[in-house]
């Protein structure tokens, strides 16, 4: 089917991106946390979000389970809708990076072809890869959900990690082992990874 509208014109903003990160005093980006089910990624994310708010950054969490009860809420967790999910996520990314806010997003998405096109419907430089490293034997300890336990029943078929593949990141702009640091050692590492690269500044942190 053509998915091709002749009908369908981008519409440019009056105000644009420049702007609203000026108005909002600091710069926009995408803050991409991948991992294994349970290595920390929503904790983290929103832990982060909690920093940024308490600095006065304007920011947003997607988080993959709430994303899918509403704009993904009709796919299921194959690897073909794995992809469309986030296709659709990284599409709302960017609109809110348009906005001039830092969006975290929160997904396993398990596939580096996957986090790749995401990568590359940003520019360059606002895509950031957090990689949420920790081994599946811990995940499965912390495993608030009894996602592996029914995973290893075969409850829950194509999990990642038991019966569906996770391609760890090879050149994630930060690498985090969340099996073993405390949660206020990765959020200030992500703070600094954002100090570093300007994305904030230095006066917001000390003040």
């Amino acid at each position: 089917m053509d998915k091709s509208n002749n009908n369908v014109v981008w519409h440019p903003a009056t105000i644009d991106r420049e702007q609203r990160e000026t108005l909002h005093n600091h710069k926009s980006v995408v803050l991409w946390f991948t991992g294994l089910s349970a290595s920390g990624k929503s904790t983290l994310a929103h832990a982060v979000e909690k920093e940024l708010y308490r600095l006065g950054c304007h920011s947003f969490v997607l988080d993959g389970d709430n994303v899918r009860h509403g704009l993904c809420s009709d796919l299921s967790f194959s690897l073909e809708d794995r992809h469309e999910n986030i296709r659709r996520v990284a599409n709302v990314a960017k609109l809110f990076i348009e906005a001039g806010v830092i969006v975290l997003t929160a997904f396993i998405s398990p596939l580096r072809e996957d986090r790749e096109i995401a990568r590359n419907l940003m520019p360059h430089g606002d895509f950031l890869e957090i990689y949420c490293d920790a081994p599946v034997e811990v995940c499965e300890k912390r495993d608030p959900k009894g996602l592996y336990q029914k995973a290893r029943e075969g409850k829950i078929p194509e999990f990642t990690g038991i019966s569906s593949p996770y391609e760890a990141p090879l050149k994630p702009e930060l690498h985090l082992d969340t099996g073993e640091q405390s949660l206020e050692e990765s959020v200030n590492a992500v703070i600094d990874m954002l100090l570093e690269r300007g994305i904030i500044r230095k006066a917001m942190v000390n003040v």
